[in-house]
Parts: C-alpha cells; sequence; structure tokens
C-alpha cells in the first residue's frame, strides 16, 4: 500500500491529505460533542451543520496556508507550527461563527474544544506519517542501514537531524565516550557508551557507524578507528571542523574515511616558517602544476598571496582543470594574485628560456616527472628524458635567468633506486648538487625534497583500493611483505614549501615519516573499516579478497629516505637535512652528455650504463617494454 501511494502523482498525494483532514474534522467535531455532553454523540437537528461548516471550513484555509504543499516525509518542528497557524485561524473563525449564529443545542465551547481536537489530531497524523515513510526512500525502497552516530556533541545531533529528514538511514542511537551522557536520550535516540558498541551490532543490526568529531585530535580519531576494526560495520566520517563553517550538516558532508585516518599517524604540523611568507607578492613557477603535487603547491602558495603564479605543464586537461581551481579560489578568498596557465614541456629549453625571460620568476618549484616505476621501467628513454633532462634544462635555465630559488620534488625511491624511474630521480638530484656547489650559479638556492609515497595522488595505493572495493574485490597486493612510508598531498606540499624558506644550497630535505606500514596492513584495514571481512583460507566466507600479484619490475619490498647515516637536524622538527655525495658538475656534466644521445639513439643499455656509472646503488631489474 505504502509503494502505491508513493507512486501517487502529487495531485494524488494532495487529494489524499485533504480527504484525511476531512475526515479528522469530522471526528474532531464528534469528539468535542461527546466530550462537551459527556455522552457518546450522535448529531440533532442544528448539530449537523457543525459536522459539515467543519472541514468546509478548514480545507480552504489549510490550502490557502500552504500545508498541502508540504512533504511529510519531511515534517518537522516548522511543519507542526504551520499546522498550529492554520488551526489557530480555523478556530477564531469557527468561534466566531457560533457566536454570532446561537443555534440551538451547539454550545458555544464547541468553538473551543473542537480546534483543539482537531489540532492535535492533524499534528498526530503528519507526525505519524512520518515516521510511516522514515524507513523509505522516494521509490519506496528502505533505508540503506542502521545506524550509529560516534559523538553525542553538536555535530552528531545535527547529522541526526539531517539524516532523520533524508531517510536515509534508520538511527539506532549515539555513541559517546561522556559518561554523563549515557543512558540519557537525544530526540528518542538513546547515548550508549563505547562498551556497548559490540552488543548494539549484534542485537540492533547496526550496519553503520559515522564518526561526528570534527574537532577531535587525529591520535584520538586513529585510537576510536582501530577499536573498530573488529566490529563488521562500515565506519565512516564527517568533514574537519575547519570544513563544517556553516554550522549546518548536511548528508552529502558524510564521505569515506580521510586518508589521514587511513594513515594511521599524526599529521606534520608546519611551523611559522618566513620563507613562506616571502613567497608573497613575488612571482612563483610551478612545473608540473597539473599533478597530484604539484596541484596542491599551487593551492597552498596562491594563499600566501604572490603577485603572480605561473603554472607550467604539459598535460592540458590536468593545467585547465587546476587552473579553473585557481581562479574560484581567488575568487572565493577576494586574493589579488594573477594566474598563468603555460602549456609546454620541461623537456623544450627554448620554451623555457622564453618563460622565464616573460615572467621572471623568484621562486621555481619543479615537480614536474613521470613517477609511476613500472611505467618508467618499460619506456626508459621517455622518463629519464623528462626526469632528468628536463630538470636540468629547469634548473640551468633558472639559473641564467637569475631565478632566487629552485627547489625540486623527489623521492625515496631515488635512495639505492632498483628501478629507472628512482635512478633518474637521484640523478635529477645530484644535478642540482652539482649546479648549486659551482662557482658561477649565480645565487640560485637549488634545493631538493624527499618523501615517501603520497596517498590520494594519481596512482597511489589508496584510490586504487577503494576502486576494487566498489567493484566487489579483490584487493591486490605486489607482496605480502611490501613496506611504505606513507604522507598526505598537503603534507608534502608544506615540505616543499618549508624546505624553500630553509634552504642555502644544495640540501637535500627529508620528512621524518614515522613507521612505515605494510600495504597488507592497509589493504586489511580498508576491508575491515568498510564493514566486510576478508576472504582468506581462515575465513573462506569473507567477503573480500586479497590476492598477491608479485612485485612489479623494479619495485622493492623496502623503501629508504636516506642514503647515508648521517642526516643532521633543521629548524623542523620532523624535517632532516641528509648528505649525499655527488659528481662533481665537470664529471657529471660528461655523463649528461652520453645520457643525451644515447636517448636520442634509444640505446637502453647505455642509458643504464650511466645510470650505473653515476648513481650509487643502483641495481638494474629486467626490461620488458610496454606493448
Amino acid at each position: 500500500m505504502l509503494k502505491r501511494l508513493l507512486k501517487l502523482p502529487r495531485i494524488g498525494k494532495q487529494l489524499t491529505v485533504i480527504l484525511m483532514d476531512v475526515v479528522l474534522a469530522t471526528v474532531a467535531t464528534w469528539l468535542a460533542f461527546s466530550l462537551r455532553l459527556d455522552t457518546l454523540h450522535w448529531p440533532v437537528g442544528l448539530q449537523w451543520r457543525i459536522y459539515w461548516i467543519a472541514p468546509l471550513l478548514a480545507v480552504p484555509i489549510f490550502v490557502y496556508l500552504g500545508l498541502y504543499r508540504a512533504i511529510f516525509r519531511y515534517t518537522g518542528m516548522a511543519a507542526l507550527m504551520a499546522i498550529a497557524r492554520a488551526v489557530g485561524v480555523y478556530a477564531v473563525i469557527l468561534f466566531a461563527l457560533l457566536v454570532w449564529q446561537r443555534w440551538p443545542d451547539v454550545p458555544r465551547s464547541i468553538g473551543v474544544l473542537q480546534p483543539l481536537i482537531f489540532l492535535l489530531l492533524a499534528g498526530s497524523s503528519r507526525a505519524m506519517a512520518r515516521f510511516w515513510l522514515a524507513g523509505f526512500g522516494w521509490n519506496g525502497v528502505k533505508s540503506e542501514g542502521r545506524l550509529l552516530i560516534y559523538g553525542a556533541g553538536q555535530s552528531g545531533v545535527q547529522t541526526a537531524a539531517a539524516l532523520g529528514n533524508a531517510t536515509q538511514y534508520t538511527l539506532v542511537g549515539f555513541i559517546d565516550d561522556d559518561v554523563a551522557k549515557a543512558g540519557r536520550s537525544i530526540n528518542g535516540a538513546r547515548v550508549h557508551l563505547p562498551s556497548a558498541i559490540d552488543d548494539l551490532v549484534k542485537r540492533r543490526g547496526v550496519t553503520d557507524i559515522l564518526l561526528a568529531l570534527p574537532s577531535a585530535s587525529r591520535s584520538r580519531r586513529n585510537a576510536i578507528i582501530a577499536s573498530l576494526r573488529h566490529v563488521p560495520v562500515h565506519v565512516r566520517s564527517l568533514p574537519g571542523i575547519s570544513d563544517l563553517t556553516s554550522g549546518r550538516v548536511k548528508v552529502s558532508d558524510i564521505k569515506e574515511l580521510d586518508i589521514e585516518d587511513l594513515l594511521g599517524r599524526d599529521p606534520v604540523v608546519p611551523v611559522d616558517s618566513k620563507g613562506r611568507h616571502d613567497i608573497r607578492g613575488q612571482t612563483v613557477l610551478v612545473t608540473g602544476a597539473g599533478g597530484s603535487i604539484g596541484s596542491e603547491l599551487c593551492r597552498q602558495i596562491v594563499l600566501e598571496q604572490p603577485v603572480r603564479l605561473v603554472l607550467l605543464d604539459h598535460n592540458e586537461f590536468g593545467l585547465y582543470t587546476v587552473h579553473q581551481e585557481l581562479l574560484a579560489l581567488c575568487r572565493a578568498r577576494a586574493l589579488k594574485v594573477e594566474i598563468v596557465a603555460v602549456l609546454g614541456s620541461v623537456r623544450n629549453r627554448r620554451r623555457l628560456q622564453e618563460l622565464l625571460r616573460e615572467y621572471r620568476p623568484s621562486w621555481i618549484y619543479h615537480a614536474a616527472a613521470y613517477k609511476h616505476v613500472p611505467l618508467v621501467e618499460s619506456n626508459p628513454s621517455e622518463g629519464i628524458e623528462n626526469n632528468v633532462i628536463g630538470s636540468l634544462n629547469m634548473a640551468s635555465v633558472a639559473m641564467e635567468s637569475g631565478v632566487a630559488n629552485f627547489v625540486l620534488v623527489s623521492t625515496d625511491k631515488a635512495v639505492r633506486p632498483t628501478n629507472v624511474m628512482g635512478a633518474s630521480k637521484r640523478l635529477a638530484e645530484m644535478v642540482l648538487q652539482a649546479l648549486a656547489a659551482r662557482a658561477d650559479s649565480k645565487g640560485t638556492r637549488f634545493s631538493m625534497v624527499r618523501f615517501g609515497n603520497v596517498l590520494g595522488s594519481s596512482g597511489s595505493v589508496v584510490p586504487l583500493f577503494r576502486a576494487q572495493l566498489a567493484s566487489g574485490g579483490p584487493l591486490t597486493v605486489t607482496h605480502p611483505e611490501v613496506t611504505r612510508y606513507f604522507m598526505t598531498i598537503p603534507e608534502a606540499a608544506q615540505l616543499v614549501l618549508l624546505a624553500g624558506s630553509m634552504a642555502e644550497g644544495g640540501e637535500v630535505f627529508v620528512l621524518d615519516m614515522g613507521q612505515p606500514v605494510k600495504i597488507m596492513d592497509l589493504a586489511m584495514r580498508m576491508v575491515e573499516l568498510s564493514g566486510l571481512r576478508v576472504r582468506d583460507e581462515l575465513n573462506p566466507d569473507g567477503d573480500i579478497a586479497i590476492e598477491i600479484s608479485g612485485l612489479r619490475p623494479g619495485e622493492k619490498l623496502y623503501e629508504e629516505l636516506l642514503i647515508g647515516n648521517n642526516p643532521t637536524p633543521s629548524a623542523h622538527p620532523r624535517i632532516m637535512k641528509a648528505h649525499e655525495e655527488f659528481l662533481p658538475w665537470e664529471e657529471l656534466q660528461v655523463q649528461l652528455e652520453q645520457l643525451r644521445e644515447a636517448i636520442e639513439m634509444e640505446r637502453i643499455d647505455v642509458l643504464k650504463d650511466v645510470l650505473r656509472t653515476c648513481v650509487n646503488g643502483y641495481v638494474d631489474s629486467a626490461y620488458s617494454p610496454l606493448k
């Protein structure tokens, strides 16, 4: 019946509600007479007129005041107040009519008693209809799941109200650490302590837990998430407190757990560095601006209000996307920053010379690189030309143009690399180190920033695992013991900006990234926090399998951040300065010329010979070009 009712056209639903109000007005009249006369009433004489007048008076008033435009599933306090106003108008008119007419056998108190009963019936009917519809969506489909909200504060209460209106979930209750709130009720939903979660999941069929803790510290969130891993529920989250500035929580705010939640450690907090503020009023160039790191760099740089931000990328769509985003950001924040999008490649030296001659940047953040290990391994000449020759072009042109600051974005794969990508990035570092050591560097401060895997970047493991989860699995892990250092995109961008402020020339900055993470553990954590179970030999009835696909060409089990063992501290407690050996420019220049010739001739063997000669610890892997 409910599904048929929901499928009625709009006018059909309105006529149904009008008919219901006619019946309720009639019932209210009968109850008013019965209570007033203290007996079950049967109308006689002029009393019949009241039975006709009540609905004929109520319906036009309700129509005029818009009560039939409301949607019952969203009935709330505002709708009940509207009913009260409409019945109030109806009561005044009815009472005035009874006083004026003075019909025999019709007590004037009916003009007070009947509207009160009618108000109770009309309000109750709408409230009951709301709860009747609460378990169904627009198409009569039952709600997606049964929900616990972790956090009985303001955000949790607002979330409950939003979910109640949307009928997307059935709210089972709240979870809160505050013992004083335990056992109390918020809008009919009971508050429980965390110790009750297991029982609620089993007894009440809870399918989802929503973290409504926008102001909780990262360590506290991590502790809560860890405690929920064994519970077969889907754990999701609201945004941080800075994203809820409107004071209203919407269903659309609910999202999967932050990458920071999956990281399992506190993010690096930047210190106030004068170097970041040195960007203000300057012209800044970012290469690879359309990529994951480059675009985040641009977002953070534009907030420092340079006079001009030049975006360079050879990817047309990526460049267009970040350009439009930054223009919108400047409009929203009223930032007077000129945003210039330049389509071009760092391999084109003449294009770079024209670019620097036109815009004269004071800062260059060089993020343009090919970073996907298997692709570069299968296309070594392209990878080396872009990563090494491109960096050489950009750095030498910057030095010729008198650019004050040049920061290279590097990777932990540059340490004792087993792949062409890592070796090419280490060679790019060596180019900058050699140029920084030259007496004729013309004052350009070169620095490098080395960090581990970036969660959420293009090609990173978290988006891959989420896509595999959405398609029903399996999740693919290359080796059960493969381990990586992880950081978030904002952390990486902050580190790059901070490095520029601390550079004196030739440094390799490394982030203290805490403990590395096993990819297998990350995969299992994502499965469990999605409310699913890992399917393996011990649990053949699980939901999602994790398959071992084998190490890819050039891939290492463990990554390192330092070549040597003598890092020194910097101005930031979690940023170190590495001291890495490099070839003098005169020796390196000879190798770079061989590299250019090998690229032109597609001599992969010569390319790798140069890498072995220059890059300490480079171990070649089997070469298998893509088909």
